[in-house]
């Protein structure tokens, strides 16, 4: 198996030359996935990447019952986050890397981010919101594919709207709003629907972070695509 370092550079290689160590929590993020796939070295990459799909639909179900239960969603959405950059990581660590896993990984990656905008509605935010919000989480990837089919090899800069990012915000936005709920905070503060404005408010600020993230990454891929 490859060392941090390798896996990180290699990671790079895959992501248009990215420089993880640009953002602490990619960084991060992608250190703990490493440290998670010496130790399930033995698991294949596309199992990890089944379960991944897997428990972010289940974190749907805590979200529709609401309650205490949020706090079991937002449980579900962070390991789900954590069992997508595994696959990677067992992947590109394992010398197991393709094209092939590539794109599939990438077509998961979508189909999670609609599980946790189905989260957010569900557990309370507008509608609209919870669709912006997924609408945010597809853009920038879609914007790097149909780049780098215009023929940019760069991905662009890390953006404050990355993967990891994505994945917190849901998991601390649903998880926080069942905190909310099984503490009673909303009521000690004469508050009513505490966990509703919660998850609004967190699906709210996801949204302002996606529109901010596709605007860095924007410019960053205006540059490279010139006029």
């Amino acid at each position: 198996m490859l060392s941090r370092d390798e896996y990180l550079a290699e990671w790079s290689r895959w992501h248009g030359g990215t420089d993880p160590a640009a953002s602490r929590l990619v960084h991060g993020w992608l250190s703990l996935a490493y440290a998670l796939a010496r130790a399930l070295s033995w698991l294949p990459p596309l199992a990890a990447t089944a379960l991944g799909l897997l428990v972010a639909l289940a974190a749907v179900g805590p979200a529709v019952a609401g309650g205490a239960w949020l706090i079991a969603g937002g449980l579900l959405v962070g390991l789900s986050g954590l069992l997508d950059s595994l696959d990677g990581a067992l992947a590109l660590a394992g010398g197991r890397a393709s094209r092939r896993g590539y794109v599939l990984d990438s077509a998961v990656d979508r189909l999670t981010e609609a599980a946790y905008a189905l989260a957010l509605w569900a557990a309370g935010a507008p509608g609209w919101l919870a669709a912006v919000f997924g609408a945010l989480c597809w853009l920038p990837d879609y914007l790097r594919a149909r780049a780098g089919q215009a023929g940019v090899a760069e991905t662009g800069s890390i953006s404050v709207w990355e993967r990891p990012t994505r994945v917190a915000m849901t998991g601390f936005t649903v998880g926080g709003a069942g905190i909310v709920a099984a503490t009673g905070l909303d009521a000690a503060a004469g508050v009513d629907g505490g966990p509703a404005l919660v998850v609004t408010a967190g699906a709210a600020v996801g949204a302002l972070l996606g529109l901010v993230g596709t605007a860095q990454l924007g410019v960053s891929l205006r540059r490279a695509l010139g006029d």
